[in-house]
């Protein structure tokens, strides 16, 4: 290889790794605000709510930052087909990472809502929800980390599951709402906190395509078994 071919393929590399770095650091910060956004809404912890509504605001600056350094990257190199599909697919991860931090915010919003009124035993039905939509988005993340294409293969399924169960619970939430019209609001913002989980699978589910699609060159959104 000529040197200026080599002195250009390491300065891409270089490049390349800062901007999956960069992707890194936003689903770990993510993880974070969303497991803390869990948490105030289970404790009614109004200071954390406070917490994940701050810190929204770091991955915000580092999805522009994704952005920008991508663009520059496909400007400044003109890569081939998987290269360029890994600059792509950095940036739309980094997308769906914004976007679950945001539905994060939405919880600790109405975690805050909830804080100001009696509690209600119904909060305890969000748990499994919740962890189920903890474990699609760790597993996506590991996806498009370790390059594991069969791992998100996986994802698909269990995202139907999680709109399955979130389902089942707003229409319970609807029942009571019917049932005990003094905690209809306190019902609402449990729905639109289960919808934020419901969500949070779908993006999480959009990063394990786009894992694979970098991976293997295939578009996979929409070829699943049902």
């Amino acid at each position: 290889m000529p040197e200026r071919a080599k002195h250009i393929s390491s300065s891409f590399d270089a490049a390349l790794y800062s901007l999956k770095n960069d992707v890194l650091m936003m689903s770990s910060l993510t993880d974070r605000i969303f497991q803390t956004a869990f948490e105030a809404l289970l404790k009614r912890d109004s200071d954390l709510c406070d917490h994940v509504i701050a810190e929204d605001e770091e991955i915000d600056i580092l999805e522009k930052q994704v952005d920008q350094d991508g663009v520059s990257l496909l400007l400044r190199f003109h890569p081939v087909a998987s290269d360029m599909r890994e600059v792509i697919s950095a940036m739309k991860v980094s997308t769906n990472l914004e976007r679950v931090a945001d539905e994060s915010v939405t919880i600790a919003r109405r975690a805050k809502r909830l804080n100001n009124r009696p509690a209600v035993l119904e909060l305890a039905l969000l748990e499994p929800a919740y962890r189920l939509a903890v474990s699609i988005f760790r597993d996506s993340i590991r996806a498009f980390a370790e390059a594991d294409f069969e791992l998100a293969q996986t994802l698909k399924p269990k995202d139907r599951e999680l709109d399955a169960v979130t389902t089942e619970l707003s229409e319970k939430l609807v029942v009571r709402a019917t049932e005990d019209s003094d905690f209809v609001p306190s019902y609402l913002d449990l729905i639109f906190v289960a919808r934020a989980l419901e969500r949070i699978g779908d993006h999480a589910t959009n990063i394990a395509e786009d894992s694979f699609w970098r991976d293997q060159g295939a578009d996979i959104r929409h070829t699943y078994k049902h």
